[in-house]
């Protein structure tokens, strides 16, 4: 495959398939310059983190730990990530939202990322996306080699995570296994050009070293070597305490006179992810690296360029490089520190300076470790893996080197100083065999708009708020007031429908596209998938919405209510998100339409305000007294230090603005207004009431109240019944009229049911005689204590209103 080929194919997968990748190559294969790329040219939303600071600013990113807010302990599946106290995993509302709308996550130098931790990102994504996806449904890319740095793992750490995972690499992790990624590699190398060189790192990077390539490596094995000055060689080492001594040596020997060059710090930018010292110290004749790429136009040095000192002012230093005809005059550059942001206007995701770093780019450079050279290029170095402890250290500092020419070794390389990692040879060779092209490419985008689509039409969550309230209700019914079961059990049956329709519209789906191409761009399936959207926009508007305009509850239970309220909030939030996509997509199925609404979906809808939840009240009670009332409650329970309840109950508020009691003997017959409470609060409601009835023209008898107009001329109250009866005779439906009046259909069936006994209504206008004969023969079978208990036993085809009427008609017979 040809370098273009090679790269197109990792860019297709991470831009037009969901594919999770794993984007490796050997050192020099351009994988930084990629994501690059992919920061400033994808169509996905995307947030770039790291393991470390230092990587994450290299990678203008941000660290794992900060933005999943992660422990940096063990994480076990059975460590409970939301209630730690060790760190804070309390995420804000933009972090969230941005968690909830991206698309596309980058992890970069993820050969350093241990297995946990790879699990514990999956977990923190599925808590605020899906958690029946891997990822919670992001498309995740880890971009690093394998044969360069591990994953740091102490041994404490590993005796908690061995009984877990097989090693520490991020693949032997539970979501990298089922998120079943790809791997990409990019092969063609940039760095080196003579195969000679390029095949014997390729050798060392496989663990084969062969006795002729050790032998020609050991060619460059110089003893006693010391570089011509001004050379410009840098020496890789294993320590630290090394480098740091033979760079501090080396510093002390010049005689010239030493600057202090004091980093600018800013903002929030912490010392562990300093890119450089805070304070640098620089003698004229010291050997230094630039430590950045050049940000001007003119591009004249790299990271990892080595030249000298020849001149220092306060804020300039002035380098030399072997090779180059010029001066390069330096000055501080500026490392940022950033957090991810959603811009106001737009809604992207942007990159929001919080920190930043001011500092000459140069480090002393007489020395470094290898572990500080990964991601650097030389074109000289003395390389010393004499005492090389981990994995691939020994080909991370060769592999830093242009040419064989340029290296030199301090002592001869042979296999003991290869460390290699059984688990990460046994990785690549099975990525390797299972390299994707094309044709996996193809059916990868295939599969992904077929996802898109089966997005659209899935229903699945939504059967959980419905539950939820189901169960809620069933358990509470006696502390619940309002019409709950009936729109519910209706919509539930209604997306119970929704699914079966959805999986075989997948599964015919699916067969037409194996004769199809993309079905983005297939007539056949887009003319198919505009009849869906027109299907179950139709569907929704009928049968979900109708219905839920007749819910609505009330209830002394704050817990109870909170419960309700939260999960048919839930539900509305779920259906606002569908019926956006069914209203949106009437002229057919796109990928970029879809990440669109996908962004709307979070911020358009979700940042919605929560509607306020009146309690619904019955149309045939006092409306205004139920809330002065109810005021009255709140302010007694106030003044008392006691629960609204303690007062009287929900049940009672109803039944007092119904029967509107005048005396303390009336309103004893009230269901839970015993004696102490009458004696303690009778009055102030009876007050009330009194009130509520002259304000409004009110007589009140024993038997039902009557309405006077101003001029005290006797007058009835309105008859709601009656009003329904005339709409009924007028032609209308049951339906139709209890959308004119804003009832629910169930008070409509009631307010007729009631002229039955005079002849105005037959049995036949309400129920069909099918119906009224099957429920005649099996109500009686069943035993039950309500009417809500005798509908849950029974078929979802029989209406509140059609047992009711039975059941009144067997109590005649």
């Amino acid at each position: 495959m040809d370098i273009n080929k090679e790269l197109k194919l990792a860019w297709d997968f991470v831009n037009n398939t969901n594919r999770s990748i794993f984007l490796t190559g050997k050192a020099g294969t351009g994988k930084t310059t990629f994501l690059h790329r992919l920061k400033k040219d994808s169509l996905k939303r995307l947030v770039v983190v790291a393991p470390t600071g230092v990587a994450a600013i290299n990678a203008k990113g941000v660290t794992i730990h900060s933005f999943f807010q992660m422990p940096f302990g063990p994480i076990l599946p059975d460590t409970d990530l939301n209630n730690t106290t060790s760190f804070n995993r309390k995420f804000s509302k933009t972090k969230i939202n941005i968690i909830k709308s991206m698309d596309l996550l980058v992890i970069d130098e993820i050969s350093m990322v241990r297995a946990d931790l790879l699990d514990g990102i999956d977990r923190t994504l599925r808590r605020f996306r899906n958690r029946n996806k891997v990822f919670g449904g992001v498309q995740v890319l880890m971009i690093g080699d394998l044969q360069q740095l591990s994953p740091v793992i102490r041994d404490n750490e590993w005796d908690l995570l061995k009984h877990v995972y097989s090693n520490g690499f991020f693949f032997s992790s539970q979501a990298f296994q089922e998120c079943h990624a790809i791997t990409i590699e990019l092969k063609h190398i940039y760095r080196q050009e003579n195969p000679k060189f390029i095949e014997i790192l390729n050798e060392i990077r496989n663990n084969v070293l062969s006795v002729a390539a050790a032998e020609e490596l050991n060619k460059r094995f110089i003893p006693n070597f010391t570089p011509v000055p001004d050379a410009g060689y840098i020496s890789l080492t294993t320590h630290n305490n090394k480098a740091e001594a033979t760079n501090k040596a080396e510093l002390d020997k010049l005689t010239t006179k030493e600057f202090t060059y004091t980093a600018k710090v800013e903002g929030k930018f912490p010392e562990f992810s300093y890119p450089n010292s805070e304070s640098l110290k620089l003698k004229v004749g010291a050997q230094v690296m630039f430590i950045k790429n050049d940000t001007s136009a003119d591009k004249r040095y790299f990271n990892g360029k080595i030249g000298k000192v020849i001149h220092l002012e306060k804020d300039e230093v002035v380098v030399h490089c072997p090779d180059d005809d010029f001066n390069i005059n330096t000055t501080p550059e500026v490392w940022e520190n950033i957090n991810y942001t959603v811009d106001a206007e737009t809604n992207a995701i942007t990159e929001d300076k919080i920190g930043a770093f001011t500092q000459i780019p140069l480090r002393l450079a007489w020395s470094i470790t290898i572990h500080k050279s990964q991601g650097l290029t030389f074109e000289r170095a003395i390389i010393d893996a004499e005492g090389a402890f981990a994995h691939g250290q020994t080909y991370v500092a060769l592999s830093r080197c242009k040419s064989l020419e340029g290296l030199v070794l301090k002592s001869k390389i042979d296999s003991s100083q290869i460390i290699s990692d059984r688990n990460v040879t046994l990785f690549n060779k099975n990525a390797e065999e299972n390299e994707p092209d094309i044709a996996v490419l193809e059916d990868s985008q295939k599969l992904y708009q077929l996802d898109l689509i089966f997005e659209v039409f899935d229903f699945y969550d939504f059967i959980y708020p419905l539950n939820r309230i189901l169960d809620t209700f069933y358990k509470n019914r006696t502390s619940i007031e309002g019409n709950i079961e009936a729109p519910i059990q209706s919509i539930k049956k209604t997306i119970t429908s929704f699914l079966k329709v959805s999986n075989s519209f997948n599964a015919q789906l699916k067969d037409l596209a194996t004769n199809e191409g993309l079905p983005e761009f297939s007539t056949v399936i887009q003319e198919r998938f505009k009849k869906a959207i027109s299907y179950f926009k139709t569907e929704t508007e009928t049968n979900i919405l109708t219905p839920l305009k007749a819910f609505g509850f009330t209830t002394d239970n704050k817990a109870v209510g909170s419960d309700l309220t939260k999960n048919i909030d839930l539900f509305e939030e779920l259906l606002e998100v569908k019926l956006l996509c069914l209203n949106s997509l009437n002229d057919g199925f796109s990928v970029k339409n879809l990440f669109e609404l996908r962004v709307k979906s979070v911020f358009d809808i979700k940042e919605k305000p929560k509607k306020t939840r009146k309690a619904v009240i019955d149309s045939t009670i006092n409306v205004e007294l139920f809330e002065l009332l109810r005021v009255l409650r709140n302010d007694i329970a106030q003044e008392n230090d006691l629960i609204h309840y303690q007062i009287f109950t929900q049940k009672a508020l109803f039944e007092i603005c119904e029967i509107l009691p005048t005396s303390k003997k009336e309103l004893l017959q009230i269901n839970g207004m015993g004696k102490t409470r009458v004696e303690k609060y009778g009055e102030a409601i009876l007050e009330v009431i009194k009130a509520y009835c002259d304000e409004n023209n009110i007589v009140t008898t024993h038997e039902e109240p009557i309405v006077f107009e101003e001029i005290k001329q006797k007058k009835e109250k309105v008859d709601t019944k009656k009003v329904s009866l005339e709409l009924f005779k007028s032609g209308k439906s049951i339906e139709e009229i209890a959308d004119e009046r804003e009832f629910n259909t169930n008070t409509i069936f009631g307010h007729l049911a009631t002229y039955i006994p005079s002849g105005e209504i037959k049995i036949s206008d309400l129920i069909t005689v099918e119906h009224y004969e099957e429920l005649k023969k099996i109500i009686p079978t069943k035993t039950f204590e309500n009417l809500s208990d005798l509908k849950n036993q029974l078929d979802d085809k029989y209406s509140y209103g059609e047992l009711r009427l039975v059941l009144e008609h067997l109590k005649t017979v």
